[in-house]
């Protein structure tokens, strides 16, 4: 599939975030629908894209890559990863979005309250300022994604160390698959080119992390526990293994919420906007189970 190549009257889609959880997901329903595609990439390699899809390579940190990136763009998806330039990143992309004439912007941000904590703050940034833009736009706020276990869990888990600073508290965790599925709805959805909405994502239920163990206990077969700390115990732990300082600070403020249920509540979005039901926590870890298996010693 050429990315340069116009077939007039198809819909033509830029999807920046292409080789990310939900991008690569976007991206494998997308290129069986009647859109062109173009994936926007700091990469040139094709191994996490569809068959044939040749990525777009941008420099984001670049007007000029940006600007030839959304030419012939009718839509943009955005969802550009968190990191210490992601708001300077997709708010450049969505300037060039909209001087290149672009008609709908969906981006991906983040269900929750507005504190001064990352990357909740960022993206509270990035969506005042598309607020400020003359364009139609659709805010996918999902809540966290269930995809953190692998980061946060799945090492710790098969060497019976994982633990936390999330207590008992509840959160509703949601699978990007799911976040993908609505985006591929909003981007083909033309009867609202101009509006400006936002939609809250969740999984099914909310769950706590000793739950989250409880089900993994259940699908390995043996015990799992979540081991409580305190949060200066917990970053001690973090930066014992290495961690950077911020990806530390992160998912402490993660915990933190997770603790106070802040994200706890649920939605019906997900069934409402694509007629399926959103992934349970339970489905998720079936799917990845191998992961959180016993490193053989």
């Amino acid at each position: 599939m050429s990315n340069n190549r116009r077939t007039e009257g198809r819909l033509r889609i830029a999807v920046a975030g292409a080789t990310g959880r939900i991008g690569v997901s976007l991206l494998a329903k997308l290129v069986s629908d009647p859109v062109e595609v173009v994936a926007l990439s700091r990469s040139h390699s094709t191994d996490r894209l569809p068959a044939n899809l040749v990525p777009t390579v941008v420099d984001f940190d670049s007007t000029e890559s940006l600007t030839e990136a959304m030419k012939g763009a009718d839509k943009l998806f955005l969802a550009h990863g968190t990191s210490p330039r992601q708001v300077e990143n997709e708010i450049a992309l969505i300037d060039a979005a909209v001087a290149a004439g672009v008609s709908q912007i969906v981006k991906v941000s983040v269900m929750g309250p507005a504190v001064q904590l990352h990357p909740f703050d960022w993206h509270m940034r990035i969506e005042a300022h598309l607020s400020m833009c003359d364009i139609g736009y659709t805010l996918l706020r999902p809540s966290t994604f269930v995809d953190i276990l692998l980061a946060r869990a799945a090492g710790p888990v098969s060497d019976d160390s994982w633990g936390g600073a999330a207590g008992e508290g509840r959160v509703n965790l949601i699978d990007t698959r799911d976040v993908a599925d609505v985006a591929r709805v909003a981007l083909l959805d033309n009867n609202q080119l101009r509006s400006q909405r936002a939609y809250h994502l969740t999984g099914p239920r909310s769950i706590s992390m000793p739950e989250v163990a409880e089900e993994l206990s259940r699908q390995l077969r043996r015990k799992v526990s979540y081991q409580h700390r305190s949060p200066s115990e917990h970053r001690e732990v973090l930066i014992g293994s290495g961690v950077s300082e911020m990806v530390a600070d992160l998912q402490l403020g993660l915990d933190r919420l997770f603790e106070q249920s802040v994200l706890s509540e649920s939605t019906n979005t997900v069934k409402d906007l694509t007629g399926n039901e959103p992934r349970s926590v339970a489905a998720w870890l079936g799917d990845n189970i191998s992961s959180f298996s016993k490193v053989p010693r």
